[in-house]
């Protein structure tokens, strides 16, 4: 399966320092073996877009999406952007139900599944974030969250016309792992992701096979080949090594060596 990357910027990178990202951000690699996702602010979305296609050399290709999305089409709704307009602003995918949503912002299971219903009817590709708090995780309940995370996903998909488990992207995200400079061990992310599979085979059936799962929680260029060379892992979802250019590309460099073996 092709190596994913994607970059979450959440609130940093304006549209001058997304252009400036971009000037400096243009890897050679074989896009055949790696896909490279990002998903700036929605204020820098245009810029980014912009400072991509005007860039000079024969840079891999990018793919944007929006950090969230609102289930409505449209509506008054002040401040929330629909899958329709990120469409329309140039995004192709959609960050979902990542868990500062869910935790910082109180988004249940049941508005995640909402949201990932309006981005494939959209025509956006839902990047959903799953994955535990350490009290679920001590107390031995991974898969019970991760089963009730992503079956909501699974109840929300015949919603969406069209949809199918290939349209989707998981990435499992232990939250006591997120900007803490903890992280999972190759060891610790094989493990979750071998449930991560098992679940959503009996959330989506044989699609589930198709579904690339990534893994995020404090990824950066120390650790992200020994990752990506774990057993189920399909790549990673970078915080803050993608807001440096640099260290972003090194990540990718390394999903390029890890999808060679």
């Amino acid at each position: 399966m092709t190596k994913v990357v994607a970059a979450n910027w959440k609130m940093h990178h304006g549209p001058k320092a997304a252009r400036q990202f971009f000037q400096r951000f243009r890897p050679e690699v074989d896009s055949r073996a790696v896909r490279i996702l990002f998903f700036p602010p929605d204020l820098s979305l245009a810029a980014s877009i912009g400072a991509v296609e005007g860039s000079a050399g024969s840079g891999a290709p990018v793919e944007f999406g929006v950090q969230n999305l609102h289930w409505e089409a449209s509506g008054a709704f002040t401040g929330e952007t629909s899958a329709e307009i990120a469409r329309d602003a140039g995004a192709t995918l959609a960050l979902v139900g990542h868990s500062e949503r869910r935790h910082v912002f109180g988004e249940t299971d049941e508005e995640t599944g909402r949201k990932v219903a309006a981005a494939v009817r959209a025509g956006l590709v839902p990047v959903v974030c799953v994955g535990e708090r350490l009290e679920e995780r001590r107390a031995g309940r991974l898969r019970e969250v991760l089963a009730r995370q992503l079956g909501a996903v699974a109840e929300a998909l015949p919603a969406a016309s069209g949809a199918d488990a290939a349209g989707f992207i998981v990435a499992y995200e232990p939250v006591w792992a997120i900007g803490t400079g903890e992280t999972a061990t190759p060891g610790d992310a094989a493990d979750a992701h071998a449930i991560v599979r098992d679940v959503l085979r009996d959330a989506v059936g044989d699609g589930a096979e198709t579904v690339p799962v990534l893994y995020g929680g404090s990824v950066g260029p120390r650790n992200a080949a020994a990752l990506m060379s774990a057993p189920g892992v399909d790549g990673v979802l970078v915080g803050g090594a993608s807001l440096d250019p640099a260290s972003f590309a090194e990540i990718v460099e390394a999903a390029c060596q890890a999808a060679a073996h």
